[in-house]
């Protein structure tokens, strides 16, 4: 009698631990199905731009092909993002690689603000090219921009300062000329009206601002070739050169020379290496899908995510980009 109530004591502490087992392993089950991606913030820029739309169809196939959820929010642009992952608030943004260059010195439009190196680069995507047109036929060069009245974007914006360095290789100052701060939308307008002379945009060509005008008034495209353009290149190695090509705009017949900076992808430094490496390759793995979805798409390449690039690469995307063949530096050096 004794040995039969201990095998069933036994057998009793048997099933509860099997019940136990099973509890527990159901429990982990439904807590993995409920586990929801970890959630990452992209900083892109206002609604009506590039950076909004573009970065809305990036979030998309960064959250379809890794394990995290990537949400494109509208910002003031290019300093707004830098600061947000600075400060921790977002974790992709959005950036022009001249003003993440300004933010790695602390200098320029973070000259009051100083230097931050909160963030790496994950890649470039495509050109953001310095135009500089006209209405007027008798301005042909830069240095025919003296004494004229000239839209150089908002003071301290990423245009004003791709325009500062357009003029002074040219050996003009603010004083030589009558700066106009506008918009590309106003910018426009001004020009349409003779308010002003000249302006600079910055911005992936074509644009809609100048394809507009050139549509309905007709535009004159000014080369940035040279001596100017040698200057530039040799100050400031976050700019290359770029042709513009003929019939980019109704009226255009010839190339136009010019600068470029480039529209770039920059990743908080505290993101994982294996994250980060798996939302690059979610972009340039799916390059011809992305094209589909919107026109920028067309530019992205290794080539292009590699070059001209002055602020060090994540690490997660080095080894991208190392399986692929091409070294980036990753230390600053």
């Amino acid at each position: 009698m004794r040995n039969k109530e201990l095998f069933r004591g036994r057998r009793k502490a048997g099933r509860l631990v099997g019940l136990v087992l099973t509890l527990a392993l159901a429990v982990s089950l439904l807590s993995g199905c409920g586990q929801s991606k970890e959630r990452l913030t992209f900083g892109t820029g206002g609604t009506a731009g590039t950076y909004y739309s573009y970065g809305g169809v990036l979030a998309q196939y960064i959250t379809n092909n890794t394990n995290v959820k990537v949400t494109a929010v509208s910002t003031g642009g290019s300093k707004a993002n830098l600061q947000s992952v600075q400060d921790g608030d977002f974790q992709l943004g959005f950036v022009q690689s001249d003003v993440m260059a300004y933010a790695w010195d602390g200098v320029r439009a973070f000259e009051q603000d100083g230097a931050t190196h909160d963030f790496r680069t994950l890649g470039g995507l495509y050109a953001e090219t310095v135009q500089l047109f006209t209405m007027d036929p008798d301005i042909k060069t830069v240095k025919d921009l003296k004494g004229k009245s000239v839209s150089i974007g908002a003071a301290n914006s990423g245009v004003y300062f791709n325009a500062l360095d357009v003029l002074n290789a040219g050996g003009i100052t603010l004083d030589d000329i009558h700066p106009q701060y506008l918009s590309f939308e106003d910018s426009k307008e001004s020009l349409k009206d003779g308010k002003i002379d000249a302006a600079f945009i910055v911005a992936g060509a074509p644009t809609t601002a100048i394809t507009e005008l050139a549509t309905t008034n007709g535009v004159y495209m000014i080369n940035i070739d040279g001596a100017i353009r040698d200057s530039i290149l040799s100050d400031c190695p976050y700019y290359t050169s770029y042709q513009i090509p003929a019939g980019t705009y109704p009226g255009q017949d010839e190339p136009v020379e010019t600068i470029t900076v480039k529209a770039t992808i920059v990743v908080s430094e505290n993101l994982d290496d294996d994250t980060v490496y798996d939302m690059t390759a979610a972009i340039f793995d799916h390059a011809d899908e992305i094209a589909s979805e919107n026109a920028k798409g067309e530019e992205l390449s290794l080539e292009n995510a590699t070059t001209g690039m002055t602020i060090p690469f994540h690490e997660g995307a080095a080894r991208y980009y190392a399986e692929h063949g091409i070294t980036v530096d990753t230390k600053g050096e």
